[in-house]
C-alpha cells in the first residue's frame, strides 16, 4: 500500500488554501469547543507537543505556498469569498472523512495482482463446478439425495471462493474509489476558481456547460472542415498545434494514410477511441494539452514509432500502450504518473528513448528491464525509491538521468555495473551514500554527476577529483573485492583438501587396524593347525 493518501488536496492550490484556513468543515460540537477552551489553558509545553498533530481534515498550513497563491489571487483573503468557497467544498470534507477510515490507495502492482488472482479464482471455481456436476451418482444413493449432496458441495465451494474474492474485490474497489476521489478534487478546484472569477458568486454549472457546448460546436465545425479536406486529398501530415482546440471529433480516425499528427499545445481533455483507425500513423504529438487519460484503443496503433504525451494531466498510461510494439520514442514527462504499466517492457522491444521525468513515479516495473533496445532513460524529478534488481539487463543503455528523486532514492542495485555501455549518468540531488561495488565496471562512462548526495563510498575527496578518480577508486575496490573472494575461496579449498586428506588417512588406518585385529582374533585355518601339529 502507498504510504500516504493519494490524491491529496495539496496538489490543488486554491482548494489547499481554503482547507488550510478552515478549523473544520461544518459546525463544531459543544464538546469540541469545551476541549479547545480547556486546551487553551494548559501549559505551553503541552500546547507545543499537540501542535505536531495534523488532522487529515485540517492540512498543515504552509506560509510559503499561501503567500504564493494569495499573491496571485489576493481576494482569497476576503471572508465572504472564503465563506462562499467553504459551501462549495462540503462534498470534499465528507469524502476525506471516509478516506481517513478506509486507508491508503493500493499500488498499481497490487491492483494488477488482485485482478489476476480474481480471474484465476473464477476460472478455478468454474472447473470445480464442472467436475462436481460430472461426478457419477453411486447406485446406492437415490436421485434426490445425490442432487442435494451436489448442491451442498457447490454451496461450500462457492462460499469459500467468495471469501477470497471479497478481499481481492475490496482492493480493486478501493483503487476505483481513489480514482473517483481524484476527480472530485479536480472538480472542486474548478468550482473554486470559477467562484473566484465571479467575485465570490456561487458557480453556476449550467451556464458554463452551455458556453462549453457552444464552443464545442464551433470547434467541431472548424476541425471537421480541416479533416474533410485532408481526407479528400489523402494527406500524410496534419499540424494543428496551438489552435486552442478543446475537442476532436470521431472523424479523426478516418484518415488511414495519415503518418504524422500534431495536436500539441491545445486544450484537449479527451482523445476519441476512433484514433485507432489511423493505421499508418507513425508520429503522434499530444503534448501540452489537458488530457487526463488516453484511450485503450491507442494500443492498436501498430506502426506508431514516436508518441509524445508530455505536459498533460495523466495519472496513468493505458496498459494497452505495451502493444505499440513499433515504438522507438515515448515521452510521458511532466504529468502526474505514479506508476508505469506493469507489463510495459515485455513488448516494447524497439523502444530506444523513454522520458518519464517530472512525475510522481515511486518505482519502475521489473518489465522495464526487458527493453533491450533502450538507450536513453530520463526519470529525474520523481519519487523513485530504487531500481529493479535486473536493471543491469539494459546493456544498450547509454544515458541515464535519476537526479532529483531526493530523499527517496538511497541506493543502487549491484547489477548496476552490468550497464556496460552507459556513457552519461546523473545521480544528483538524491540520498545515495555509496555507489555499488560493481560501479568500477562502467568503463565507458564519460559523464557523472553526484552533486548533493551524502556519498561515503567513494570518499568525498575522491569525488572532488572528478570522474576518472571515482572510476579508478571503484575499479580498484572491485578488484580488491574479487581478490578477497578468490583468497577466501582458495583458503576454503585448501582447508577442505586438508580435511579430506586427514579423513582419508584416518579411514585407511582404521581399515588396516580392523584387518590386523581380524587376523589376530580369528580362529586358525586347518592349514595353520596342521603346521602346528608338525611343530
Amino acid at each position: 500500500m502507498q504510504a500516504t493518501m493519494d490524491p491529496h488536496p495539496g496538489t490543488f492550490p486554491v482548494l489547499s488554501y481554503v482547507m488550510s484556513r478552515l478549523p473544520s468543515f461544518g459546525p463544531r460540537s459543544p464538546a469540541s469547543i469545551s476541549a479547545s477552551s480547556a486546551s487553551a489553558s494548559t501549559s505551553d509545553s503541552a500546547s507545543t507537543s499537540r501542535s505536531h498533530h495534523v488532522d487529515i481534515e485540517q492540512p498543515p498550513h504552509s506560509d510559503a505556498s499561501s503567500s504564493s497563491i494569495v499573491g496571485q489571487m489576493p481576494n482569497l483573503a476576503n471572508p465572504e469569498m472564503l465563506a462562499s468557497m467553504t459551501r462549495a467544498i462540503s462534498d470534499v470534507a465528507q469524502a476525506r472523512s471516509v478516506f481517513k477510515v478506509m486507508g491508503p490507495r493500493p499500488t498499481h502492482e497490487e491492483v494488477d495482482e488482485a485482478k489476476a488472482k480474481l480471474a484465476d479464482l473464477e476460472a478455478h471455481l468454474s472447473r470445480q463446478l464442472e467436475e462436481i456436476v460430472g461426478l457419477p451418482r453411486p447406485p446406492e444413493i437415490d436421485e434426490a439425495r445425490w442432487t442435494a449432496h451436489i448442491a451442498e458441495k457447490e454451496k461450500v465451494i462457492k462460499e469459500s471462493t467468495e471469501k477470497e474474492k471479497r478481499i481481492l474485490k475490496s482492493i480493486i474497489q478501493l483503487d476505483n474509489m481513489h480514482d473517483a476521489y481524484g476527480k472530485l478534487l479536480k472538480d472542486a478546484e474548478k468550482r473554486l476558481v470559477k467562484i473566484y472569477e465571479n467575485d465570490g458568486a456561487d458557480y453556476d454549472n449550467n451556464n458554463e456547460n452551455e458556453e462549453d457546448d457552444e464552443d464545442s460546436v464551433q470547434v467541431k465545425e472548424q476541425v471537421e472542415g480541416i479533416l474533410k479536406e485532408a481526407y479528400g486529398k489523402g494527406v500524410e501530415r496534419i499540424a494543428l498545434s496551438g489552435k486552442r482546440l478543446k475537442y476532436l471529433p470521431e472523424a479523426f480516425g478516418h484518415i488511414p494514410a495519415l503518418i504524422v499528427l500534431d495536436v500539441s499545445t491545445n486544450q484537449l481533455s479527451v482523445i476519441p477511441d476512433s484514433i485507432c483507425g489511423l493505421e499508418s500513423l507513425e508520429e503522434l504529438n499530444l503534448s501540452s494539452n489537458a488530457l487526463e487519460s488516453l484511450p485503450e484503443s491507442i494500443g492498436l496503433l501498430q506502426k506508431l514509432k514516436v508518441l509524445n504525451v508530455s505536459g498533460n494531466k495523466l495519472s496513468a498510461l493505458p496498459d494497452s500502450i505495451s502493444k505499440c510494439s513499433s515504438l522507438v520514442e515515448l515521452d510521458a514527462s511532466f504529468n502526474s504518473l505514479s506508476y508505469l504499466p506493469t507489463n510495459i517492457g515485455f513488448e516494447l522491444h524497439n523502444l530506444q528513448k523513454l522520458m518519464i521525468q517530472l512525475n510522481k513515479i515511486r518505482s519502475l516495473p521489473s518489465s522495464i528491464c526487458e527493453m533491450k533496445s533502450l538507450r536513453y532513460l530520463d526519470a529525474h524529478f520523481n519519487e523513485l525509491r530504487g531500481l529493479p534488481v535486473a536493471i543491469g539487463k539494459l546493456t544498450n543503455l547509454q544515458v541515464l538521468n535519476l537526479s532529483s528523486n531526493f530523499s527517496d532514492l538511497r541506493e543502487l542495485p549491484e547489477t548496476f555495473g552490468d550497464l556496460i555501455n552507459l556513457r552519461e549518468l546523473d545521480l544528483s540531488n538524491n540520498q545515495i551514500h555509496a555507489l555499488p561495488d560493481s560501479f568500477g565496471r562502467l568503463h565507458n562512462l564519460t559523464k557523472l554527476n553526484l552533486e548533493q548526495n551524502p556519498v561515503e563510498v567513494p570518499p568525498m575527496h575522491v569525488v572532488g577529483e572528478g570522474l576518472q578518480a571515482i572510476k579508478g577508486f571503484m575499479s580498484q575496490r572491485w578488484i580488491d573485492i574479487l581478490e578477497e573472494e578468490e583468497r577466501k575461496t582458495t583458503q576454503e579449498v585448501q582447508e577442505q583438501g586438508e580435511n579430506g586428506w586427514l579423513t582419508r588417512t584416518t579411514s585407511w588406518l582404521k581399515n588396516v587396524s580392523e584387518n590386523v585385529t581380524e587376523m589376530i582374533m580369528s580362529p586358525k585355518t586347518p592349514k595353520e593347525a596342521y603346521l602346528n601339529q608338525q611343530l
